[in-house]
């Protein structure tokens, strides 16, 4: 009941941003999985190493549909028309010494429509989000060295530091993780 009450009115020009329910979510997972997968061609570092096949992609995307509908996760989608261009979760804490808190995952946004604010939008509205759920402390990480890295900056999050080797890219090299909080 409270994720109905999250209002999202940013706009940019031709998309929306809107949180998912459990429902939507799932019938939007073969387009989560096609947006995984062109994030992670286009370089991102995303948990998966290309080529994503499509099984693996909809497995992933199903599981966060199922987190949406448990409660465990809010699904934020930026939608041009009926299609998902951009999507950021917030991974809610459900230990007892924790549910002030969330972690940031997954912030995509499909090749094409980068450089139009998307994933700055998904990011504040993020924010917005957290607080409405009582999520005062935030956390995400990133590959070191990212164009994220910027956008994460530019919306106020702070860089606490990176434990080198953490990841390993598509051509084998293992790469540090920067890790960020913000308090919101």
């Amino acid at each position: 009941a409270a994720l109905r009450a999250v209002g999202l009115p940013l706009r940019g020009s031709g998309w929306r941003l809107r949180a998912l329910e459990g429902r939507e979510a799932a019938a939007l997972a073969p387009a989560h999985a096609a947006l995984l997968a062109d994030a992670g061609v286009g370089g991102a570092s995303v948990g998966y190493l290309p080529p994503l096949s499509d099984t693996e992609g909809l497995r992933y995307a199903n599981g966060v549909a199922d987190a949406v509908a448990g409660g465990g996760r809010v699904l934020l989608a930026a939608l041009a028309g009926e299609h998902l261009i951009g999507a950021a979760q917030l991974d809610l804490s459900p230990r007892q010494n924790g549910r002030h808190r969330a972690e940031v995952a997954k912030v995509l946004v499909l090749r094409a429509w980068r450089g139009r604010g998307v994933a700055r939008s998904l990011m504040l509205a993020l924010d917005d989000t957290a607080r409405r759920l009582g999520r005062s402390t935030l956390v995400l990480d990133t590959r070191a060295g990212d164009p994220s890295e910027a956008l994460y900056r530019g919306v106020g999050w702070t860089h606490i530091g990176s434990i080198p080797r953490y990841a390993r890219s598509a051509s084998g090299a293992l790469h540090a993780t920067a890790f960020y909080y913000k308090l919101v």
